[in-house]
């Protein structure tokens, strides 16, 4: 099932749940020319096709937040039934060490105009090296940097959880009204804002990288399970 998650007077972000393991699926459309990119394809990518025509744009582009199996699994269809380029941080790049396609590489700050839509790419290593977020005006698709109260693992290949750390210090420093779209299902909600999680996100409590470290890699999967809500800053 689709959901519209945001709508400005450019773009849309519509939301598709798929997969054993709750992915969100992201088209963002861009209303004036119908070009439309493609966040992290996987799983059952006949419903991202048909919503694309459903909705009447074209899919001209793939943006990878990260290269793990559960996020990139469908890009290969998308791109038999495309002519899509396929986006990623170089950094991702040489982690992944696979090339489907020549693939667009990019670094933190770079900008993709999705017609007359605006994507900002930001650098987001921690959960991978070249773990990125796509910034949309007010809004930002987080991949498994930061969940709805959550963030994504470190103790998989690539991961840092001191890496993670000044990534999610950095991104408290977003305006607050930022509304965030994860990369997975994990929480009561399925969006929130950067000045929410702050408050509610236990992972964005903290002031001493030890101490996060320590909750991240062997206290947090011990006492949490999702759906995740908010957790009091005292607690």
């Amino acid at each position: 099932m689709s959901k519209t998650t945001a709508s400005q007077s450019t773009y849309e972000i519509n939301a598709l749940e798929l997969g054993p393991m709750e992915n969100f699926i992201y088209l963002i459309s861009d209303k004036k020319t119908g070009r439309a990119a493609v966040v992290d394809p996987a799983w059952e990518v006949d419903e991202v096709l048909k919503l694309a025509k459903q909705k009447g744009v074209t899919i001209t582009d793939i943006l990878l937040t990260h290269s793990h199996h559960d996020h990139i699994n469908g890009i290969q269809q998308v791109l038999n039934n495309s002519d899509a380029q396929l986006h990623l941080l170089k950094p991702e790049a040489d982690f992944w060490g696979h090339v489907i396609n020549v693939p667009t590489l990019h670094h933190g700050g770079d900008i993709i105009q999705l017609g007359d839509t605006r994507i900002e790419i930001l650098h987001t290593p921690g959960h991978t090296p070249g773990s990125a977020c796509y910034k949309i005006n007010h809004d930002l698709i987080t991949g498994d940097t930061m969940f709805v109260f959550g963030c994504g693992r470190c103790d998989l290949a690539g991961g840092d959880p001191e890496v993670m750390y000044d990534t999610l210090r950095k991104m408290a420093r977003l305006p607050g009204d930022t509304v965030i779209h994860p990369g997975h299902n994990y929480a009561l909600k399925e969006t929130s804002t950067i000045e929410e999680q702050c408050e509610g996100n236990p992972f964005m409590h903290f002031h001493e990288m030890d101490k996060f470290v320590e909750y991240r890699m062997h206290i947090h999967d011990k006492i949490r399970s999702d759906p995740y809500d908010a957790v009091p800053r005292k607690s």
